[in-house]
This record gives structure tokens, C-alpha cells and sequence, in this order.
């Protein structure tokens, strides 16, 4: 790549009180994505699985924005095409960055479809990059339901846009943002999300600067907070970024 950055990873995941985890990740050479599968018993942990080896391409390979919905729009085939378990087709929500660079210069390309979450902190303070897709997000946006009433709401976790499932085609949202150095980006199922508030994400960031122990301590703290659901959670600070180009004006 004309522009280098060196990063530092880790994930770290638990069922918690699940009997299986359908969660996935991949946290190497560029690519942090995380997929937490649905549809019934096993369905689900095949399906994520399925995503998270179709996207794995773009490991690497500084894809463009097309590439990288091609991709997708890929993975939603293939898990698409698993078998049904029951009255449920397989299904998985997937999000996170990958690596690429753009006129020299390193970019994240930020994917997601569904309910999981994409965070950036940049000088102790943690931002939401994703969108939700979800009735529950959606009421929000429309003014219609609080955000303090949206954490309690009974069909929060009723998503609107999935790989998978039963709809013909997805649409996934992506965008290039420049890499700066002190980027700390983390990707998350919606496990953590659920009993931890982003005040406390951002509070377990700050006085954890090595990936993998932020990693792990905050999927310790969701299960501490009675966690139901599978929790992963992948951490990648950009540690030097090298840039050659002129400064890139990508944005969302």
C-alpha cells in the first residue's frame, strides 16, 4: 500500500448465557468485522460463520466501496441459500472496518448490516459510527420513541436489514473515513450494547490502553451486568499511520 498504518487487535467473546454462541469475528491483517448469526439452534452460528468466511476476502486486499458491497451483497447469497431451521431462515447481522487506502493516503471502510455496532474513540471520547437497523433505531430517528426509552422498548432487537433471511437483496451501508493515529475502533455485537451504555464502553476504554485487556475487560463487565445474549467484541488501535498523499477529503 502507498500509505501504512500499524495497528493492534484482539477479540474477545463469551456465550454467556447462551448454550451455543452464534457470534463470529475476524480480527487480522486489516479486516475487523463481527457477525452475530440468528435463525434458531446452530442456524444462527452457521450463518454468521458463512458471512465472516465470504468477507474474509477483503482481508488484505484495500478494497474500494464497490468491492466491498459486492462482497456483501455476496455473503447475503450464500447465507441466504443455507437451509431453514424450522419456520426461520438463517440470518446475520455483520459490521466493522476494513483497512484500504485512497490517493495514498490509509482509510477505514466502514461496513454494516443490521444491529451490531462500528465505534471510534479519539481522544477519550467514544462515537457511534453505525447505524442500527431496526424498528427501535428507526422510531428514534423519527422522533418518535427516546433514546432512554429505545433501551427498554420490546421489539429492540426486532432488525430491519440482515444478510440472509428472507429478503431477496440488502443494501449495506458504507462509507472511507482517513485513519489517524490514536484511532482506537471497536466492533460489537449487540450483546455488549444491550447492558452496557456507551458511557460505560468509553469509561472501560479509556483506562484500558492495550487492546486485548480492553477487550476482554469489557465482555467481563457485560457479563457481570447480566448479559443474555452471545457478547464479542473486537478492539484495533492505530498505533502510526504513514501518509504520502494529499490529505483525503472522503467522508460519509
Amino acid at each position: 500500500m502507498g500509505a501504512g498504518v500499524e495497528l493492534r487487535s484482539a477479540v474477545a467473546t463469551d456465550r454467556a448465557a447462551r448454550d451455543t454462541n452464534e457470534d463470529s469475528a475476524w480480527a487480522a491483517d486489516g479486516l475487523y468485522v463481527v457477525a452475530d448469526g440468528m435463525g434458531g439452534h446452530e442456524a444462527g452460528e452457521v450463518a454468521s460463520r458463512v458471512a465472516i468466511e465470504v468477507v474474509s476476502v477483503l482481508a488484505g486486499a484495500e478494497p474500494t466501496l464497490d468491492d466491498a458491497g459486492d462482497v456483501l451483497r455476496e455473503a447475503h447469497r450464500r447465507v441466504r441459500d443455507l437451509p431453514a431451521s424450522g419456520e426461520r431462515r438463517p440470518g446475520t447481522t455483520l459490521t466493522g472496518v476494513v483497512v484500504t487506502s485512497r490517493d495514498g493516503e490509509p482509510c477505514w471502510l466502514v461496513l454494516n448490516v443490521g444491529d451490531s455496532r462500528t465505534y471510534r474513540m479519539v481522544g477519550g471520547i467514544l462515537e457511534q459510527l453505525t447505524r442500527d437497523h431496526s424498528e427501535v433505531a428507526e422510531l428514534v430517528a423519527e422522533g418518535l420513541l427516546s433514546v432512554e426509552d429505545a433501551a427498554y422498548h420490546p421489539r429492540r432487537h426486532v432488525v430491519t436489514r440482515v444478510l440472509g433471511g428472507g429478503s431477496a437483496s440488502v443494501e449495506p451501508d458504507l462509507w472511507l473515513f482517513p485513519v489517524s493515529q490514536g484511532d482506537r475502533m471497536v466492533v460489537c455485537s449487540d450483546g455488549l450494547t444491550d447492558v452496557l451504555p456507551d458511557a460505560r464502553i468509553q469509561a472501560v476504554l479509556r483506562v484500558q490502553p492495550d487492546a486485548r485487556d480492553a477487550a476482554e475487560r469489557l465482555v467481563r463487565e457485560a457479563l457481570a451486568a447480566g448479559a443474555q445474549d452471545n457478547v464479542t467484541v473486537v478492539v484495533v488501535d492505530a498505533l502510526t499511520v504513514t501518509r504520502t498523499g494529499a490529505p483525503d477529503a472522503a467522508g460519509r
